[in-house]
């Protein structure tokens, strides 16, 4: 990802407090990311930083539409999100396990928020996008369809038939027992 002096704050020259910063993200900032799962997109980002004596807080806001592929059909795909983060900047050397602590070293300046709003509308994603029902694209759905096992169907396997009876004493006796549980 291209760094952006759009995203920076210098927190040397704040003053204690609450600071409020604003961000439209659209499809430029999509476009210079070169592996995302998000297209394009139209999000207001809204971040409260309280800055203290030891640390940064800040308060991330982040509300619109994004686009990315649909899990069903793999066609393109607009998704509502709507979500609140709290991430820490704690002012020191030594390295955080904890993903919503971030150390800022104390030869640093400024903190660039691009690299974390690329991550939190990533995770605002629903688990699956879809699209609604019947506006998904109709022919790959039909190849899914054709291609998707249904339970009644059997699936034929090749065996050796050289010797049938060394692979019949080789079945584990549990899948017998797990057979008989319809």
């Amino acid at each position: 990802m291209k760094s952006n002096k759009a995203y920076s704050i210098p927190f040397v020259g704040l003053n204690l407090g609450v600071h409020k910063f604003e961000y439209d993200i659209a499809d430029a900032f999509f476009d210079s990311i070169d592996y995302s799962i998000i297209d394009k997109g139209n999000v207001k980002v809204e971040l409260l930083l309280e800055k203290r004596e030891t640390m940064l807080v800040g308060e991330f806001f982040l509300k619109g539409r994004v686009e990315t592929n649909c899990n069903r059909c793999n066609d393109p795909c607009e998704v509502k999100i709507k979500s609140t983060y709290r991430l820490v900047y704690k002012f020191g050397s030594e390295e955080s396990d904890d993903e919503s602590l971030i150390v800022i070293h104390p030869e640093e300046f400024e903190i660039n928020v691009q690299e974390t709003i690329l991550e939190l509308i990533t995770v605002s994603l629903p688990v699956r996008a879809v699209h609604k029902k019947g506006e998904c694209n109709e022919e790959m759905i039909a190849l899914l369809n054709e291609y998707i096992l249904k339970p009644e169907e059997k699936v034929s396997k090749e065996i050796d038939t050289t010797d049938k009876s060394d692979d019949q004493d080789m079945i584990d006796p549990r899948w017998e027992a797990l057979k008989k549980l319809k």
